[in-house]
């Protein structure tokens, strides 16, 4: 009965034993957790910087359209106060 309570105990001794993580695991973990973050960190970073140029960039171009528009009706007023002042200045003569 011995060698069965014997057999139990070391038995029970091998399951309880606790897996600790080594010194050496826990640097192999941070290592990895630190190149995990060394790649996507900046490729995070430039992604929003891509983002928020883009972002800028579309609004520019709509300014610039608003813009151009705003120069052909000035260049149509232009041609019309030409014209309006050729035909003033044909009568008067």
């Amino acid at each position: 009965m011995t060698d069965k309570e014997n057999l139990l105990q070391q038995n029970t001794k091998r399951i309880k034993k606790e897996n600790n993580l080594s010194f050496k695991g826990l640097l192999i973990g941070y290592a990895i957790l630190f190149i995990i973050l060394a790649i996507a960190l900046p490729k995070v970073y430039f992604s929003n910087e891509i983002y928020y140029t883009s972002k800028d960039i579309a609004e520019l171009k709509s300014k610039l359209n608003v813009l151009k528009e705003e120069h052909k009706l000035l260049k149509q007023d232009l041609e019309f106060i030409r014209y309006k002042n050729q035909i003033i200045d044909n009568m008067s003569d």
